[in-house]
C-alpha cells in the first residue's frame, strides 16, 4: 500500500500551489475539495440529503449544491455547519479511501484542507502542513476570490488555529516566500518521502 501523506493548511496556505508542485513530480494527489465537487454533483444522493435540511435554495439552476449560497447559510451557524459536514465527510472519505487503496506509486498525497478540525489524521502515514502568514494569506485569499473580509473572518475562525495544525504536523512547508522557494521545499519533501516509502516497503519485506 502506497505511503499515505495528508496535506492540510488553513484557507490561502498555498495549499493547491504546493499539491500542484507534487503532481507535476508524478505523485498521485487525491483532492478533497475535487471530490466534494464530484459528490455534489446534480444527481448525486448527498445533494438530495442536504437539499432536505437545508432548503432548495442550496441548489443552482441545474439541481447541484450551490457552494457559495451553502458557505453563507452554514459558516453563520456552526451547528448548520457541523450538520452538513456530517453528511458529507463520510461520502468524501470513502472516496478518498476507496482511491488511496488503488494508488500504485510509492506515495500519494491526501488533499484535505479540514484535516485537523475532522480529527482524520489517523487516516494518513504522514501530516504535512503548509504554513503562512495571516497577513499574506488574507492577500492571496482576495486576489483569488471575492469573499468579503467578514466572510474570509468566518472562514478562518472556523477553521484549526495555526498552533493547532503545527501541533498535528509531522513536516510543514513554510509559504513566506518565492514560488520557486516554495517549489525547491516540496522538492526537497519529494525526495524525503520517496525515501521513507522505500524503507518501508523493505521492512516489510
Amino acid at each position: 500500500m502506497a505511503l499515505r501523506i495528508g496535506l492540510t493548511g488553513g484557507i490561502g496556505s498555498g495549499k493547491t500551489t504546493v499539491s500542484d508542485r507534487f503532481a507535476s513530480l508524478g505523485v498521485e494527489v487525491i483532492d478533497a475539495d475535487v471530490i466534494a465537487h464530484e459528490v455534489t454533483r446534480s444527481g448525486e444522493p448527498v445533494v438530495e440529503q442536504i437539499a432536505a435540511v437545508f432548503g432548495d435554495e442550496v441548489l443552482d439552476a441545474g439541481g447541484a449544491l450551490d457552494r457559495a449560497a451553502l458557505r453563507r447559510l452554514v459558516f453563520a451557524d456552526p451547528g448548520k455547519r457541523r450538520r452538513l459536514e456530517a453528511m458529507l465527510h463520510p461520502v468524501i472519505r470513502e472516496r478518498m479511501e476507496e482511491r488511496a487503496r488503488k494508488a500504485r506509486a510509492p506515495y500519494c498525497i491526501l488533499s484535505i484542507p479540514l484535516l485537523v478540525e475532522s480529527r482524520n489524521a489517523a487516516r494518513v502515514d504522514r501530516v504535512l502542513v503548509v504554513d503562512a502568514p495571516d497577513a499574506m494569506r488574507r492577500r492571496w485569499i482576495k486576489a483569488r476570490s471575492a469573499l468579503s473580509d467578514e466572510e474570509i473572518d468566518g472562514i478562518m475562525q472556523a477553521q484549526a488555529t495555526r498552533d493547532e495544525r503545527l501541533e498535528a504536523a509531522d513536516d510543514v512547508i513554510v509559504n513566506d516566500g518565492s514560488i520557486e522557494e516554495l517549489h525547491a521545499r516540496v522538492d526537497a519533501l519529494h525526495r524525503r518521502y520517496l525515501a521513507i516509502a522505500e524503507s518501508n516497503t523493505a521492512a516489510e519485506r
